[in-house]
């Protein structure tokens, strides 16, 4: 179908959007083991990205669902370098934990096969005790990072469709992220919060009028072409 100039700019312009995400990962989270003799650790690690692994469902239907999944090609050193990235807690970017400030601060990381992995000092403040108590205890059992990509452009992230004992299985390959703002210390990261569930369902919505742009068109076309079938009919049997 020959698509108008403002179709076409609109699908170039949400091509170009930056689409902010959070993704949750489950991940053992550890208080380093200080030698021997030595003083407690407050050296906290765990991952905050894992490759490969589909997320918690971003929707679950009974017959449709969708995950995201990371690519390991998504996270370079280099981008992450360029990052100033917050360690936090429970998504408040008031308790923060340590910081990156583009590789030269508190937050170490790396990336390795696995994923993207840190470490850092827990601070000596309340938040940074409370923090190494519930890593201690397992209370806190994995991270979540906030991102962003061109979630419309399947360079960056691509869509693939699968059919599993009759349930449509929709993934999200995100392949490029542009940037890194924090890694948050979660209790349930396994599942995302109210409000990131409500920008994942806006942001589905917006991704299946982009691939499906001209669905209710279609539909009313063959409405309109099975009420002109019913009408020869009708003339027909006269």
């Amino acid at each position: 179908m020959n698509r108008t100039k403002t179709e076409i700019q609109a699908m170039a312009k949400n091509k170009d959007a930056v689409i902010n995400r959070i993704l949750h990962t489950v991940t053992d989270l550890r208080v380093r083991e200080a030698p021997e003799g030595e003083a407690a650790s407050r050296t906290i690690t765990g991952y905050a990205i894992l490759f490969g692994v589909p997320s918690a469902p971003l929707y679950d239907w009974e017959d449709e669902e969708a995950r995201e999944v990371i690519a390991p090609e998504a996270v370079t050193k280099e981008r992450l370098d360029g990052c100033d990235i917050k360690m936090t807690m429970f998504h408040d970017r008031q308790l923060i934990l340590a910081r990156s400030k583009n590789g030269a601060g508190t937050l170490k990381y790396g990336v390795d096969d696995k994923g993207v992995y840190f470490e850092f000092e827990a601070p000596n403040t309340v938040d940074g005790d409370k923090a190494l108590e519930l890593v201690r205890r397992g209370d806190i059992s994995g991270c979540s990072f906030a991102f962003s990509t061109h979630y419309y452009d399947s360079a960056y992230v691509q869509r693939t469709v699968q059919r599993v004992d009759g349930k449509t299985i929709i993934t999200y390959t995100v392949n490029v992220i542009t940037g890194i703002y924090d890694f948050t210390l979660a209790a349930d990261p396994a599942y995302p919060d109210t409000n990131c569930e409500a920008e994942v369902r806006e942001l589905i919505r917006e991704l299946r009028e982009q691939e499906q742009p001209d669905g209710k068109e279609e539909r009313e076309k063959k409405v309109r072409e099975q009420v002109r079938e019913m009408r020869r009919a009708a003339t027909l049997s006269l």
